[in-house]
Order: structure tokens, then C-alpha cells, then sequence
């Protein structure tokens, strides 16, 4: 089939692409720069010029493929909230275009929604979540209602591997060099779900291939959850910098803006993606790619 993908340039975006060609599938690929056309253009794919902010060519995008999946998102958390609501509103415009069509439609969403004691699951519900991210699923849900054929993909908050430059872990990597020291919080005990940018690009392409389920919450989670402290131990021995701990307060100033993430405690789990989809990640795990020197080359 042919796929309209948003944010197909970026690093989850890429894989998706490449995903999608090298299993007989055509792409038409959002792009926002001449660079982005190229990068495209060289994979095999086709590509559209236009961004976000643009619904009529991503109406038009919508328009003229057999599916799409919207990546895209502008990750400027100066302007989180705001960012949140176009994310919506750039649903709301696919949706509009696929309505009245057997299109399906995947949109991606993240397991940070949730943070909680427990392990959340494909049927947790964000309901009256105070989160700005949860923009995406209510547009999914308004959209779905209108009879567009949805589905959430909800990925990591780590999404890791090879070209991973602005994830949390180079993000994690570069604050402990600015600051001159790794840090957690409290005691580190809080869960990262996390997954291999490979395996969550499969799993975008099952989704597609496999039966569509509208409304129906998929997790890209190939580890559970991994411990803060474990990652912030590792970056603090390759890097030769000591480890503190932190209270919540502190970490305010050290992580920023980071903070939210820093001590998100989000153990999750995948079975009933697993289980529809007949995912099983195969990749590298995080520590093994953190293991592996990757991001101590790719980080800045």
C-alpha cells in the first residue's frame, strides 16, 4: 500500500520509511526543507514539501495514499502545551480528509502519559488527564468517533539506537556533561520503559498489515521498565563523573525541563500488542546500546 508518513525524516520516521519500502509498501513522505526531499527522495520514497502547520497538504497527503502514519511532532518544550494542541489539530485535519474512506490511520502517542504505581497496559485510558500530550489521544478518540478507522501507537519514552541525537538518553547524557555530574532522583528507583527505534518501526508496520482494530492502543515496549539509576550509573562511568542524588527540588534545577521525565516511573507492559500483532523484539536492549559506545559517539 501506499502510506502518507509524517515526521518521516526523523529518527523514528526514518526507520518507519525504511520499514515500509523494504517490505513492498510505497511511502509519500512529509518534508519541510529541501534536505528532508532529498533524504527522502534517496530512500525510494516519494516526498511531499509542507509541514504541521499546513492541513491543506496534509489533507492532500491523505488524500492521495492508501494509509497514513502521523510521527510528526514539533519537540519545542518551551512551547509543550502549545505544541500538544497542534498535534491535535493536525489530527483533526487528517481525520477530516479520511472520513468516509476504509483508510487506516496510526497515531503515535507515548506511554508517558501514565505514571503510576503498577504496570500500565494497552486499556489504560487517559481520562481527565492533566498531561498536555494527551491532546493526541482525545483527537484519536474525536476522529475515531467520526467512523475514521484509528489506532495509537504509544511508544517508549525511550526509543533508542543508532541516530538518536535529541531522545532522553542523549538528553540524560548531555546534561550530566554540562552539569559535570550524572544525577538521579531520590533513589533512582523509577521504571523507563524503553524499545529499539528497529522494533518500534515494525511494529508501525504490523499494525498496518495486521487486521485493523479502530480505537484499538498498541505499546511499543520491548523492556518493561529499567531502572533511572541503572542509566544515570552507566553515563556517569563512561563519562568519569560522579553520581548524586537528588530531591525533587534539585532536580528542578539540574535536569530542567527534563525533570518531568527524569522521574517518570512508567513500567508498562506490551502482552496484548505482542499478542495482536505477533511483535517480538529482536533488537539491541537500551543498555546494550548504551553498552555498545552508540551514544557516546552520536551525542554532541
Amino acid at each position: 500500500m501506499k502510506v502518507f508518513v509524517t515526521g518521516a525524516t526523523g529518527f523514528v520516521g526514518t526507520a518507519v520509511v525504511q520499514e515500509l519500502l523494504a517490505n513492498g509498501h510505497q511511502v509519500l513522505g512529509l518534508a519541510r526543507s529541501e534536505e528532508s526531499e532529498k533524504k527522502l527522495l534517496a530512500a525510494g520514497a516519494e516526498a511531499l514539501r509542507g509541514d504541521l502547520n499546513d492541513f491543506e497538504g496534509l489533507k492532500s497527503g491523505a488524500i492521495a495514499s492508501d494509509a497514513v502514519i502521523h510521527l510528526g511532532f514539533v519537540h519545542d518544550f518551551t512551547k509543550f502545551e502549545e505544541m500538544c494542541k497542534l498535534d491535535g489539530k493536525v489530527i483533526e485535519a487528517i481525520g477530516e480528509a479520511l472520513m468516509g474512506t476504509d483508510k487506516p490511520f496510526l497515531i503515535t502517542s507515548g506511554t508517558a502519559l501514565f505514571s503510576k504505581n503498577g504496570i500500565t497496559t494497552e486499556k489504560d485510558l487517559s481520562v481527565n488527564n492533566p498531561y498536555p500530550r494527551i491532546a493526541t489521544e482525545n483527537a484519536a478518540d474525536a476522529v475515531a468517533a467520526k467512523g475514521v478507522k484509528v489506532a495509537v501507537i504509544r511508544l517508549s519514552p525511550s526509543v533508542h539506537g543508532k541516530g538518536d541525537v535529541i531522545g532522553f538518553v542523549p538528553t540524560s547524557i548531555n546534561i550530566a556533561k554540562a552539569k559535570g555530574k550524572a544525577a538521579m532522583i531520590n533513589d533512582g528507583r523509577n521504571f523507563w520503559p524503553a524499545v529499539n527505534v528497529l522494533d518500534a518501526a515494525k511494529l508501525y508496520r504490523l499494525a498496518l498489515e495486521k487486521p485493523f482494530i479502530s480505537g484499538i492502543r498498541y505499546h511499543a515496549v520491548a523492556e518493561q521498565g529499567i531502572p533511572f539509576k541503572e542509566i544515570a550509573a552507566f553515563i556517569a562511568e563512561k563519562l568519569q563523573l560522579p553520581i548524586v542524588s537528588l530531591t525533587n527540588d534539585e532536580a528542578a534545577a539540574h535536569f530542567g525541563w527534563f525533570a518531568h521525565f527524569a522521574k517518570l516511573d512508567n513500567r508498562t507492559s506490551s502482552e496484548a500488542t505482542r499478542a495482536a500483532l505477533g511483535w517480538t523484539p529482536q533488537y539491541p536492549t537500551l543498555m546494550e546500546d548504551l553498552q555498545s559506545g552508540v551514544y557516546f559517539q552520536e551525542v554532541k
